[in-house]
């Protein structure tokens, strides 16, 4: 029974600490991109127990950890995507316009290859969000890309709560279409939000005042027990939003909804908060600086439906200089994979400055996610979350040869022996793949409608209708 029991004892340990699992190793002569400290030529980092402990010239690897040659080699700090549906099980619970109450932490898959990949593209962490069928949908999770682990392991310790909510159309189409309720139109998804803000509100004053009215009975202060205010696991989470625990992301794009939901949250005090997308966000920047709003928008992807016509791929360059903290994002299993790439369109079309582009898939991501303090650049005390380049992030031409989480190596490019990137067919029509691609990968596979799509097919209209 004794032995039982150990064994119990010691299993819970290793399971708990699976996420604590860290290595050390000293990365030497590499240009280091700080992010926030410029670049340093010819300098080593030391990660020691997943920890970046000393940034400098000729440093000395400590007994056992291993040195790696980044001579001629660019080392940047992880990238990270700060809209991403990889790595998840499910991702629209689309059966009422509000499931603030739902989450995406049981909802990780540590098995998809897609994680594989983002690590071949330098991704060290991923915002996991709830999808956009819904005005206030779930809470996402932010996640390390520790492939391998399990679904706890995966999970980014300290990252504060975070929320979907979503504008426009996904979610009028689903329910105002789909199963003819409101919203219907956009003035009714405004309407969504005020009314179940105010509901918390009053929750959070009857709530309080029974617990209060409770104690006082139990205490002997009080003659005859209150009427009970159940627990709303749904309202608490709205009051939960109000009091800035947890941090708003928005699904959006036109920039008169842009400015409504800055209005909304001006008048309920809530002040953590990004826009998604955003592919109108260029024509309020300065509004959006004034309300110390986030941005993470698409490098160039606009008119896969008639919303996101208004676009330019300027987007991010406006954004940025009228002073607007932003991402870039892939909201894609394929766009993951090149993110940098995606930030270098912003140098190519803008002439945003190299340093204010790589900060878009940093630090500013970071700063969004509220882990700013412990990934985004190369910092002693920071994370050991780290890429080595072959060539400058930016260029196309340029490829991540390793890719570090915690100070532990999750992809090397030269023992990558099965290669488990999907090769080319030198046969294969170039039209009729990029067909495919886009079929299966593309935005015409809406990422954000995941799961949603029955409320649009045949099976799904003889649904609603039943119910009608």
């Amino acid at each position: 029974m004794k032995k039982i029991l150990l064994l119990t004892i010691a299993l819970c340990i290793s399971i708990s600490g699976y996420a604590q699992e860290t290595g050390s190793v000293l990365i030497k002569n590499g240009t280091v991109m700080t992010i926030t400290d410029g670049n340093k030529a010819d300098t080593d980092v030391l990660i020691e127990d997943g920890v970046i402990t000393d940034i400098g010239k000729d440093l000395s690897a400590p007994r056992g950890v291993k040195t790696v040659d980044a001579s001629g080699k660019y080392v940047m700090p992880g990238i990270i995507d700060a809209h991403s549906h990889i790595a998840a099980v499910d991702v629209n619970e689309w059966t009422n316009p509000v499931t603030a109450e739902v989450s995406m932490e049981e909802s990780i898959d540590p098995t998809d290859i897609n994680i594989y990949w983002a690590l071949a593209g330098g991704v060290t962490s991923i915002h996991l969000m709830h999808g956009s069928a819904n005005v206030i949908g779930g809470q996402n999770e932010t996640l390390k890309l520790r492939y391998g682990s399990n679904m706890d392991g995966m999970r980014f310790e300290g990252a504060p709560r975070t929320i979907k909510f979503a504008l426009g159309e996904n979610p009028t189409r689903v329910h105002g279409q789909g199963f003819d309720v409101k919203p219907r139109t956009r003035m009714g998804v405004e309407q969504v939000i005020r009314d179940h803000f105010d509901a918390a509100l009053d929750y959070r004053r009857n709530r309080q005042e029974y617990l209060d009215a409770k104690k006082a009975y139990e205490n002997g202060n009080l003659d005859t027990p209150p009427v009970p205010v159940a627990k709303n696991e749904r309202l608490e989470v709205l009051v939960d939003i109000i009091e800035g625990e947890v941090w708003v992301h928005t699904h959006s794009y036109r920039a008169d909804e842009i400015v409504m939901l800055m209005r909304v949250f001006n008048d309920y005090g809530i002040e953590n908060f990004t826009f998604q997308h955003a592919n109108e966000a260029f024509k309020v920047a300065p509004e959006l600086k004034k309300n110390n709003a986030y941005t993470s928008v698409f490098a160039d992807w606009w008119a896969y439906k008639f919303e996101v016509y208004y676009s330019t791929a300027y987007n991010a360059s406006i954004l940025n200089a009228n002073g607007v903290r932003n991402s870039i994002n892939s909201d894609s299993g394929e766009l993951i994979r090149h993110l940098n790439h995606e930030a270098a369109k912003a140098v190519h079309y803008g002439g945003t400055s190299k340093q204010d582009a790589l900060k878009m898939i940093t630090i500013n991501p970071a700063m969004q996610l509220g882990i700013d303090d412990k990934v985004g650049s190369i910092e002693e005390g920071k994370h050991g979350d780290v890429a080595i380049w072959d060539g400058h992030p930016l260029s196309i031409y340029s490829i991540a040869e390793k890719t570090f989480v915690d100070g532990k190596k999750y992809f090397d490019r030269s023992e990558d022996k099965d290669d488990m990137r999907l090769e080319a067919d030198a046969e294969t029509d170039f039209d009729e793949g990029r067909s495919r691609w886009y079929n299966e990968n593309g935005r015409q596979n809406n990422t954000c409608l995941r799961g949603a799509e029955i409320r649009f097919t045949k099976q799904g209209m003889k649904l609603n209708q039943s119910r009608n």
